[in-house]
């Protein structure tokens, strides 16, 4: 798509610029982690002084507290913090990254495009594995660890994209990401829920992955290629196809490329995830637990279980 060029006033651009700089250079050095994004949000959510007036021993509510308490991610919990094969050393600093990204995005500068674009892309070469040149990471991104990301040149990634990588997920250069798009690397068991495999799931270079589609753990989005709106992917995209569908199946290849994709019996995707495991194991001491507690013992066909009486 062709862009215009689009630039911010000077004084805008100079407060942007040192801003973002600063920030990177307190992420780059050896400070706490917890305490730079403590000190970012605090600035950015306008509670300077509320939060200093707490610290000289000033009474406050139980309620602006909680919030006062909230900047510091070390006094908060995410989602996959509770996951047991997570690598507790690599996740304590991306949580705090994370932590940032999201509550930046709870700002009103996270609509400022032009300065919100730039601050993400300074979070994404701390948080990811590998984060390219010329990103653009728009709002409401989330991601489960971060760390197990890696991003090529040029990729956009619009509003409201999942990132999962439980196991491990690869963006290529100039890939491109729509809004509501749910990237998986794990699976859980069909059985039981609480069985987790982890996969690698790799979007290629160039490959356009539109509107609200998911793509399963494991699966591989094949270069310049392009998945449909709403898609549900559940086997390999051959480089240069278009597919569409729940399940989505190929209905043609690019204008142009057809000499270059290999073809498609049905237009069926190959199914290559057991390729793409990732296997982990959990450590001896982890002390786990069944969210949900239910007993998963399949029923016994020979001694089935009476039925159940009036009270």
């Amino acid at each position: 798509m062709t862009k215009r060029h689009v630039s911010l006033p000077d004084g805008a651009e100079a407060g942007v610029r040192g801003f973002i700089d600063e920030v990177d250079e307190r992420l780059s050095s050896d400070e706490d982690t917890c305490e730079v994004v403590r000190d970012v949000l605090v600035d950015l959510h306008g509670d300077r002084e509320a939060w200093e007036a707490w610290q000289d021993g000033e009474s406050v509510s139980r309620a602006e507290r909680v919030r006062l308490q909230g900047y510091d991610p070390c006094n908060a919990t995410l989602e996959s913090e509770y996951y047991a094969e997570k690598d507790e050393d690599r996740f304590q600093r991306s949580k705090h990254l994370q932590w940032l990204w999201r509550q930046f995005d709870a700002t009103p500068m996270a609509d400022n495009v032009e300065f919100a674009l730039r601050f993400r892309q300074m979070l994404g070469n701390h948080l990811f594995a590998e984060c390219g040149d010329n990103c653009r990471f728009f709002k409401g991104i989330s991601v489960t660890y971060g760390h197990n990301i890696e991003v090529g040149d040029n990729v956009v990634i619009h509003d409201g994209v999942h990132l999962d990588d439980r196991g491990k997920l690869t963006i290529g250069d100039r890939a491109s990401i729509s809004d509501g798009v749910h990237l998986y690397s794990h699976d859980h068991d069909i059985v039981d829920q609480t069985t987790v495999r982890n996969f690698h799931t790799i979007i290629e270079d160039d490959a356009r992955v539109t509107y609200d589609a998911m793509v399963r753990a494991g699966c591989r989005i094949g270069e310049n290629s392009v998945v449909g709106a709403r898609s549900v992917v559940q086997g390999d995209v051959p480089d240069h196809h278009v597919v569409v569908g729940s399940p989505a199946r190929s209905v043609r290849v690019k204008p142009g490329w057809e000499s270059a994709a290999e073809e498609l019996e049905d237009g069926r995707l190959p199914d290559n995830q057991d390729e793409r495991e990732i296997e982990y194991e959990l450590p001896d001491d982890l002390d786990q637990f069944d969210e949900f507690g239910r007993d998963l013992k399949p029923p016994d066909v020979e001694n089935p279980s009476p039925p159940p009486t009036d009270r």
